[in-house]
């Protein structure tokens, strides 16, 4: 059981960086796009790259092996839904860096600088709350 859990922190890992580090590198290929040599396939980009490679697939081991933590421990707990829940917000972050990118690629010239502000700032909050919800578990019990 101890490697699964393992397994999910490193992906958690990952998929964090990802989250924090694609908004960055986004914002920062729109502001210079000629910086950047046109390739023959445009859809061979390190942006590209990071978010089918590394994003999404950390993010799949991520949830696959903390759902399999919490099945083999049997906890069900009011801190837990509401970190699950708090992972479905992490999830949309992520489908809307998806959807970042491809804006990006469609070069159509609508701005993505404030997006890419606020799905990291989305990120990071929503990793914070995770990261509090788990290390404190805290009784929410109480609060109902």
């Amino acid at each position: 059981m101890l490697w699964i859990l393992v397994l999910h922190i490193a992906a958690l890992l990952f998929w964090g960086a990802c989250l924090l580090y694609l908004p960055a590198l986004i914002s920062g290929i729109a502001r210079q796009p000629d910086a950047i040599e046109q390739r023959p396939d445009p859809f061979d980009s390190i942006i590209r790259f990071i978010f089918t490679r590394v994003a999404t697939p950390a993010a799949l081991t991520a949830i696959i092996a903390g759902t399999l933590v919490f099945l083999i421990n049997h906890t069900v707990t009011l801190w837990l839904m509401a970190k699950l829940t708090l992972v479905v917000g992490l999830v949309f972050v992520h489908t809307m860096q998806g959807l970042l990118l491809l804006r990006l690629e469609a070069r159509n010239g609508k701005p993505v600088q404030l997006w890419c502000l606020l799905l990291a700032l989305a990120a990071a909050v929503l990793m914070g709350a995770i990261l509090w919800l788990v290390l404190a578990k805290p009784p929410l019990e109480a609060w109902l």
